[in-house]
């Protein structure tokens, strides 16, 4: 036995990430007296800038928006009572396609193994018994969410530790229902075009093909906070517009597939703990 306390390791690519996916697990984690680090592996600096400016358009400072960014990303570790957070701060690669993933220093443009060397100095450190992070496509295409996954497997692969390892994924049946909310509160909007409704189609897994099922619903109040702490990139956080109650309701689960287990835990599961106490 050690007086070392459990401790879940979130990897995630840009500040408000931490709160989409696993804010409701990192709340309820942290409440329960586990120790929960935060690595975020870029500065943010390709979201929107002050009154919406967005990347590219004149008055858009990328050095600016990253500083902006990290005191939101403070406030939000500070909703979520996250014990440790750990930046990067690789610069942010924007969406897939933009100029920004070549820049010289960009996350998506970082050799994984130097990304994966630094992450796994902090591993050793924190010495985590539950590692999240993303799949190998990200969640949805993003090439800093690719990169995260890349140099977590790696960083991984460099240390002799063995933890619980998670990526975090979608229902397809929750998937679904989000396309109905977002048609609810937006009358307007156009049919969607066939590839694209293919495309999200793909996002996702069968309910059948998730793991571990975490109810978070408790912690709802928070993971609404966390996101709203981000409030510079309010106008892409489509979930703010639901509301606490409703956030609540749509967001209470968090779910996850387990890619790396030496516990022998039964699955399906309900906890990313199940196993270690």
């Amino acid at each position: 036995m050690t007086d070392r306390p459990l401790t879940l390791m979130a990897v995630h690519a840009h500040p408000d990430d931490e709160a989409t996916g696993t804010g409701g697990v990192l709340a309820r984690y942290a409440a329960e007296g586990i120790r929960t680090v935060l690595v975020t592996c870029t500065d943010g600096g390709c979201g929107d800038g002050p009154g919406g400016v967005k990347p590219g358009d004149p008055g858009h400072d990328p050095a600016a928006v990253a500083l902006l960014r990290r005191q939101e990303l403070e406030a939000s570790c500070d909703v979520l009572k996250i014990s440790d957070l750990e930046m990067l701060d690789y610069a942010d690669s924007g969406m897939m396609g933009w100029p920004s993933n070549d820049a010289p220093g960009s996350f998506w443009q970082t050799p994984v193994q130097d990304g994966a060397a630094r992450l796994a100095e902090l591993m050793r450190h924190y010495r985590p018994d539950v590692v999240v992070t993303y799949d190998e496509n990200g969640f949805y295409g993003h090439p800093d969410h690719i990169q995260a996954h890349r140099i977590t497997m790696a960083a991984l692969e460099m240390t002799a530790l063995t933890p619980k390892v998670y990526w975090t994924t979608m229902p397809r049946s929750m998937m679904q229902r989000f396309g109905e909310i977002m048609r609810e509160f937006h009358e307007d909007m156009p049919e969607p075009d066939p590839a694209e409704t293919a495309a999200l189609a793909e996002i996702g897994l069968p309910d059948d093909e998730i793991t571990t099922w975490v109810d978070t619903t408790a912690f709802s109040g928070q993971k609404f906070d966390s996101l709203a702490a981000h409030a510079s990139q309010g106008e892409n956080i489509f979930f703010l517009r639901m509301g606490k109650e409703r956030f609540g309701e749509f967001m209470g689960m968090e779910t996850f597939v387990r890619v790396q287990d030496a516990t022998g835990a039964a699955l399906p599961e309900n906890d990313l703990f199940a196993g270690l106490r």
